[in-house]
């Protein structure tokens, strides 16, 4: 089976990093919570406190013991139970997920808000009926806890409900981006793997090879393009690939290149065999990252142009590095979205980035894998 990083049945890393990763952003899922804004909820604590003290006080005088001690009282309260039912939910949801158990989760948020807010109440009671009223606390009764628990528990219930469709929204938005992304990405791929000049330039090469009476290359050069091309048509519809598959597909594509540039290519491979039947990549992810060495690099008999590719089965990355050789592009040839289409297509499917390594003298891309279980 695939593990998901997502909530939804995407194949992800199956790494504890990237469900790490997924639990961390669990707890976004209160910064709709008003509680963050402690300016906002202070003043609005306050402005409810006078309210309520003009309300229960009727008469009082602004600066009078009554009129204080009503305000206090509320204060106490409105506080008390702002920080009760605001802050524990931030600490649920780092261990209880809303997405994968909502009914426990619901029902564990709603005994966390009465027994909480039961505990708020009992003491602000029974503090200013001891130390103010100057009551024994044998006299307190359950009847004034009853009112306020309910106009609790229904703020309460207001306020984790919208604070859980609201990042449900959000989610979905997101999760509708990411698929937008992703398709737009993979129609982006793919039509650059069916430009016309790499069309061209294969059949150019086979031109050659056909003018210097080599049939056994010529033959060979058409099968491994229409397996290049095979691969291309067959994959346009699938999110991974297996990485057995991906890499037969690379080695294909570099025969064609290597014909059509000679010794100007040296390719190193390190990636063991074992670990290809269950790692997964998204189509053409490989391709891509040669594509772009040979555009941006000049090759020469002389020079020869260094790729690596190199499989961490460990780590679950793939790494693919080549020498810089810059060369200038005509105008349009690069319009830089190569990278960007290939991170969109990985945000979709994990939440592990595509990594960029760069220096003076080498460029390389470290891409995840993904695991089947």
């Amino acid at each position: 089976m695939l593990e998901s990083a997502f909530p939804s049945n995407r194949p992800a890393l199956a790494t504890e990093e990237a469900l790490q990763a997924r639990r961390n952003s669990l707890v976004d899922l209160g910064r709709h919570y008003p509680h963050r804004k402690w300016a906002f909820m202070l003043g609005l604590m306050l402005t409810l406190s006078v309210g309520l003290s003009f309300v229960f006080c009727r008469g009082c005088a602004v600066w009078s013991e009554e009129f204080l001690v009503t305000f206090g009282y509320n204060f106490c309260y409105t506080t008390g139970l702002w920080l009760a039912n605001g802050f524990p939910s931030e600490w649920l949801n780092r261990r209880v997920d809303w997405t994968i158990q909502p009914i426990k989760r619901f029902l564990i948020t709603l005994a966390m808000s009465l027994v909480l807010s039961l505990i708020v109440i009992f003491i602000v009671t029974t503090g200013f009926n001891v130390l103010h009223h100057h009551q024994s606390w044998r006299s307190i009764t359950w009847r004034p806890f009853v009112m306020p628990l309910l106009i609790t528990v229904v703020v309460s219930l207001f306020m984790h409900s919208r604070s859980f469709l609201l990042s449900w929204r959000d989610a979905t938005t997101q999760a509708e981006r990411l698929q937008k992304e992703n398709a737009q990405a993979q129609a982006d791929s793919l039509r650059r793997q069916l430009d016309p000049h790499f069309l061209f330039n294969s059949l150019n090469a086979l031109t050659s090879l056909v003018e210097e009476n080599d049939p056994a290359r010529a033959t060979r050069f058409i099968r491994q393009l229409s397996q290049v091309y095979r691969y291309v048509l067959d994959s346009q519809d699938q999110e991974v690939v297996p990485l057995s598959d991906e890499m037969r597909f690379v080695e294909a594509y570099l025969f064609l290149q290597r014909t059509r540039l000679g010794e100007g290519v040296q390719v190193e491979m390190t990636v063991p065999a074992a670990a290809l039947e269950t790692l997964l990549v998204p189509p053409l992810a490989v391709q891509l990252l040669l594509e772009n060495a040979l555009k941006h690099n000049a090759t020469s008999q002389r020079d020869p142009l260094q790729i690596r590719i190199a499989l961490d089965a460990q780590a679950r990355t793939l790494t693919v590095s080549n020498t810089r050789r810059p060369r200038r592009l005509p105008d349009g040839e690069s319009t830089g979205l190569g990278l960007k289409n290939l991170r969109a297509r990985y945000a979709f499917l994990t939440s592990q980035p595509v990594q960029v390594q760069e220096s003076a003298t080498e460029f390389g891309v470290v891409l995840p894998v993904l695991e089947l279980r």
